[in-house]
């Protein structure tokens, strides 16, 4: 057939290599979706020479993906080399430039280079699909780019990194260490040999970054994100949590308030009942709350060569379903002309309820010293618990567990720095937000 989509594959590790082989397993099921053949027609790579599992012989071979990307035999440039700058960012440039398509997964270049990328692919018409570069398998960018158009969102929060909940999981689960965890999912291939990214959030913040451009119409403003990670969560957090009716998440929060949108990405405590809660493993979920359509959750594979490649595979079938002169959804919901400047909400302003966990010196007038610092400060305390010795770090000390209402950020940083400056904690005291979740 003369009409099909002829694909360029740049980058064949795991998902590219899924990519290849579900395309030519599923090119009947899509010919009949899309009505013509998606073909693999160029590829790129590293490593010419290189097992990958799939029979890469029959396509032209690039050793540069900058050449691939603005090939004649190629329709649609899709991009599978990673990180934000060099080959990835300069090939992406050239295919919409050039007048071609590109589809990618790479979240990095798209929370720094997005509002660039989007301008030269509108100046081009032509689109940039990228439902790989968040929660993997998830359909969560067409949903809110335009299955919800015309909802008002108010709320987004999710597990948007598989490996971190990998690891809270495993801690609650088979009560270890962190430490344990970490080195646990290296071991299995869950985690990176530096699981920095991971682990401190900032793979998180690049995804909900996206997601904030397409809730809220605003720029890509990945620098604003209050950021922090998983690292400090010790064992004695995941089980005072669990015997609270909580569990604690990596989530990544948007939110409109009076003030700004706040992003935020740390760990958060939620209720047991909810049904993030029972996200486990590497599994990812994102949930919306909306005007209209009211709150979805979606739920689903967050990474890995199957799940990435389905969601690529989908943005092709998307091209390959247009015809010429339709109009495909701006990149990031609205044209970038119609972006507004993202307001940062000061994370001070925020609002919600707190987990305060500290070891205190056991000495007379303590405890009711605590109890005042927080009322000065406006802060109604829902519960107060004194665990046992086991979860006490140091001789004649005692370790307090605090559950606030509602109360602001500044209110519990005021709070904790009064008590702190009084000589009453043996060590910093663990502070963690708990978010209202479905």
């Amino acid at each position: 057939m003369n009409n099909s989509l002829r694909v360029g594959i740049a980058g064949l590790g795991t998902v590219g290599a899924s990519l290849v082989r579900v395309l030519n397993e599923k090119s009947g099921l899509l010919i009949s979706q899309c009505g013509r053949p998606i073909t693999v027609t160029s590829v790129s790579a590293r490593d010419k020479s290189r097992d990958r599992g799939v029979d890469i012989s029959g396509f032209q071979w690039f050793d540069k993906a900058e050449e691939l990307a603005v090939s004649a035999d190629v329709d649609v440039y899709v991009e599978l080399i990673g990180g934000d700058e060099g080959p990835a960012r300069d090939s992406v440039l050239a295919a919409l430039k050039a007048g071609k398509h590109v589809v990618t997964a790479n979240k990095a270049l798209l929370a720094k280079h997005g509002l660039e990328l989007a301008r030269a692919a509108e100046a081009s018409g032509v689109v940039l699909n990228f439902e790989a570069a968040v929660a993997g398998g998830i359909p969560i960018v067409k949903t809110m780019r335009e299955s919800i158009s015309g909802n008002d969102t108010n709320r987004l929060y999710g597990i948007m990194n598989g490996t971190a909940n990998y690891i809270l999981t495993r801690m609650e689960r088979d009560e270890i260490s962190f430490e344990e965890c970490l080195a646990d999912a290296q071991r299995l291939g869950y985690a990176e040999a530096d699981p920095t990214f991971d682990i401190e959030g900032n793979d998180t913040a690049h995804k909900l970054a996206i997601l904030t451009s397409i809730a809220f119409g605003t720029e890509v403003a990945v620098d604003e994100i209050y950021l922090e990670g998983i690292s400090n969560i010790s064992l004695g957090d995941i089980q005072a949590a669990r015997d609270l009716g909580y569990r604690i998440k990596l989530l990544g929060v948007a939110q409109k308030t009076d003030t700004g949108i706040e992003q935020r990405v740390h760990p958060t405590m939620v209720p047991l009942t909810s049904v993030i809660a029972q996200i486990d493993g590497v599994t990812n979920a994102v949930a919306v709350e909306a005007d209209i359509v009211g709150s979805l959750l979606m739920s689903g594979p967050g990474a890995g060569g199957d799940a990435t490649a389905s969601a690529v595979m989908g943005d092709l079938a998307d091209i390959a379903k247009s015809r010429p002169g339709h109009q495909q959804a701006p990149v990031f919901g609205r044209s970038v002309a119609d972006l507004k400047t993202y307001q940062r909400a000061e994370i001070e302003s925020h609002a919600g309820g707190y987990f305060v966990r500290m070891v205190v010196h056991d000495k007379p007038g303590a405890f009711a010293a605590i109890a005042t610092d927080f009322a000065e400060n406006n802060i109604s305390l829902e519960s107060i618990v004194q665990r046992d010795p086991a979860h006490t770090v140091a001789s004649n000390a005692k370790t307090v567990i605090i559950i606030t209402h509602e109360t602001t950020e500044s209110a519990i940083r005021k709070a904790i720095k009064s008590i702190t400056e009084e000589g009453y904690l043996v060590s910093t005291p663990q502070v963690i937000r708990i978010e209202k979740a479905e």
